[in-house]
C-alpha cells in the first residue's frame, strides 16, 4: 500500500470517527429563565386631556365624571352639582412591566387603553397614574403625551378607520418609584425554569453545566426546573458566572407533537413525529343542482294558459378516488410529500390527521387550538 493511499484511508477512518450532531442546539439562555429574574406587571386608572372632541361622552360614561370632579376638586376646583359638558377627557387603564432590578428614577414605557366610548386618543396627555403591582403598592408614576398607531375620519355618510386609535403608548412615559428587593449575589442555589419543560432537555442542561464547571453542582428535579449549587469560587460574582452559564450550547428535545389550528387551517408537524403502516383514502362529493324553468305556451288559438314548467339538471362528481398508503416509520418529509401528492389542503389534512390518529397510527400528541 503506497503512502499515498494510506493517508487516504487515514482521513476516512477520521471522518468516521468525527461525531455528527443529531440536531440544531440552542444555547441554556434561549431555553431557560432565572427564577426571580423576571417582570411584574403593573396597572393604573388615569385621565387624559386635551383630545379634540373625541373622549368620553360624559352623561354616559359615569366614572369619566367622577374622575374629572375628584381630580378637579383636588385641585381646589369645586364643581360638584354642576353640569359639565366636554368631550376632551377620556377615561383609561394604564399598563406596563417592570423590569427586572429596575431601579428608582429609571423610565419605561406605559401602554393606554380607553375605558369608556371615546373616539380617539390622539393628541392627547395622560395626567399623573400610580402604577400599582399585585401586591397594591405603587411601584411607578406615569404621565406624558400619548403617541397613536391608528386615526380615524368620518363624514356624513362615509366613515374610514385604521389601526387602533383608542389605544395609545408612551415611551419612557413612567418613573420608577419602588424597586423589588431581591438580591442575586447572596444567592447560594440558583434555579433554572425551562420554557418548555422536558426531562431529557433537563438532564441535558443540567450535564453541560456539570461538564463545564468540573463537579456536579447542577441537579435536574423535575422536566421544569435544574437546580444549581454555587461553587464557592463563584459566590463573589454570581453575574459573571450566570454569563458564562447561559453561553453552552444543549440539544433540546422536546415530544412529538401536532399542533392544529381549526380556524386558520395552520398545520405544524413537529420533528420527531412518526406514522405507522396506515392506508389513506380521501375523496371529495361534488353535488350540482342547476334549476332552469321553462315556459310553455298552448298553440294559437287553443284553449290553454301559459305557464312555467320547472326543469331540474342534477349532477354528481367524486375526486379523489385513490388510496395512499403509509408505510411504517416514516419520517415528516414522506408523510408531506405522499399528502400532497394527493392534492389534498390543509383542511382535509387536519381530517386525516385527526383520523390516523383515532385509528392509532401515529406517535404524536395532537393539539387543537
Amino acid at each position: 500500500m503506497t503512502r499515498a493511499l494510506q493517508a487516504a484511508c487515514l482521513v476516512v477512518i477520521l471522518a468516521l470517527c468525527v461525531p455528527v450532531k443529531a440536531g440544531a442546539t440552542s444555547r441554556i439562555k434561549d431555553l431557560t429563565n432565572i427564577e426571580g429574574v423576571r417582570q411584574n406587571q403593573l396597572i393604573g386608572y388615569g385621565l387624559v386631556v386635551g383630545l379634540n372632541g373625541t373622549g368620553d361622552t360624559l352623561n354616559n360614561i359615569p366614572f369619566t365624571k367622577q374622575s374629572l370632579t375628584a381630580m378637579l376638586e383636588r385641585l381646589g376646583v369645586n364643581i360638584r352639582g354642576q353640569t359639565i359638558r366636554t368631550g376632551n377627557v377620556a377615561a383609561v387603564m394604564v399598563t406596563a412591566n417592570l423590569p427586572a432590578f429596575g431601579t428608582q428614577g429609571t423610565r419605561i414605557d406605559v401602554t393606554v387603553s380607553a375605558m369608556g366610548d371615546a373616539k380617539s386618543l390622539q393628541g392627547g396627555t395622560l395626567l399623573v397614574t400610580p402604577l400599582l403591582a399585585a401586591d397594591g403598592n405603587v411601584y411607578a408614576v406615569a404621565q406624558g403625551s400619548l403617541a397613536i398607531g391608528g386615526f380615524q375620519a368620518e363624514g356624513e355618510a362615509a366613515k374610514i378607520t385604521r389601526g387602533v386609535p383608542t389605544v395609545g403608548r408612551i415611551a419612557n412615559g413612567a418613573l420608577i418609584e419602588r424597586e423589588i428587593d431581591f438580591t442575586l449575589n447572596r444567592l447560594g442555589q440558583l434555579r433554572m425554569a425551562l420554557r418548555n419543560p422536558d426531562f431529557t432537555t433537563a438532564k441535558r442542561i443540567a450535564a453541560a453545566i456539570n461538564d463545564y464547571i468540573g463537579t456536579p453542582s447542577a441537579e435536574p428535579i423535575d422536566q421544569s426546573t435544574v437546580v444549581i449549587t454555587v461553587p464557592s469560587k463563584s459566590t463573589a460574582n454570581i453575574v459573571s458566572f450566570l454569563t458564562e452559564i447561559e453561553q453552552l450550547q444543549v440539544e433540546p428535545d422536546l415530544p412529538a407533537r401536532i399542533v392544529i389550528d381549526e380556524r386558520s387551517g395552520v398545520v405544524v408537524i413537529g420533528r420527531d413525529v412518526r406514522v405507522s403502516t396506515v392506508a389513506v383514502a380521501q375523496g371529495n362529493l361534488t353535488v350540482t343542482v342547476s334549476e332552469t324553468p321553462e315556459v310553455s305556451q298552448p298553440l294559437p288559438f287553443a284553449r290553454g294558459r301559459t305557464r312555467v314548467v320547472p326543469r331540474t339538471s342534477i349532477g354528481v362528481q367524486e375526486d379523489g378516488k385513490k388510496m395512499f398508503v403509509v408505510r411504517e416509520g416514516v419520517s415528516l418529509q414522506q408523510v408531506v410529500d405522499g399528502l400532497n401528492a394527493m392534492g389534498i389542503g390543509p383542511r382535509d389534512l387536519i381530517t386525516i390527521l385527526q383520523a390516523i390518529k383515532a385509528a392509532g397510527a401515529i406517535q404524536a400528541d395532537i393539539e387543537v387550538m
